[in-house]
């Protein structure tokens, strides 16, 4: 299966507890002003990568606790990243998603697009829109203080977001 990506990282700090492998996603449809990553917002843009390749990257790396979706809007591209999420699950790996969405807005839309499946896979997701009135360097994980960290699977038993503190 395909992936359009802007690219990764192999052993990350900053995108989730743990040592990453971090997967930044090409395309994204919210445009938050001041974005980190605004040249992974072109849906044309990145490269289209198998996710063989990722998942050989991954297993290949001993170091890492888990793999990160980030982007662009990993959302845009749940039915790749659920295929790959599911071989990284297989390998004992959390998965933590970045979406701009919240979470709300992605139990309502589940149906479509793949969402479900990717929630399905994800462990932590970390949900909202970068607020660039409300970045924040002291909290972990996160850009902005909008943005919350979810238990992905109690959200999804629940019907509702279930924050944890990372």
């Amino acid at each position: 299966m395909e992936l359009r990506i802007a690219g990764t990282v192999n052993d990350s700090i900053v995108d989730g507890p743990g040592i990453r492998f971090t997967i930044f996603t090409q395309g994204c449809p919210h445009n938050c002003k001041g974005c980190h990553n605004p040249q992974t917002h072109d849906f044309n843009g990145g490269t289209v990568v198998d996710t063989d390749e990722l998942l050989a990257k991954i297993s290949g790396n001993p170091l890492l606790d888990g793999v990160t979706f980030s982007g662009g809007e990993p959302f845009c591209q749940a039915e790749a990243l659920a295929f790959i999420g599911r071989q990284i699950k297989e390998l004992g790996m959390n998965i933590v998603t970045y979406t701009g969405y919240t979470f709300e807005q992605l139990w309502k839309g589940r149906a479509e697009n793949g969402w479900q499946k990717l929630l399905e896979v994800t462990d932590i997701l970390i949900d909202g829109p970068f607020i660039l009135e409300q970045k924040n360097w002291e909290i972990h994980f996160r850009g902005s203080t909008n943005q919350r960290c979810l238990d992905c699977r109690a959200s999804l038993e629940q019907g509702r977001p279930v924050e944890i503190e990372l």
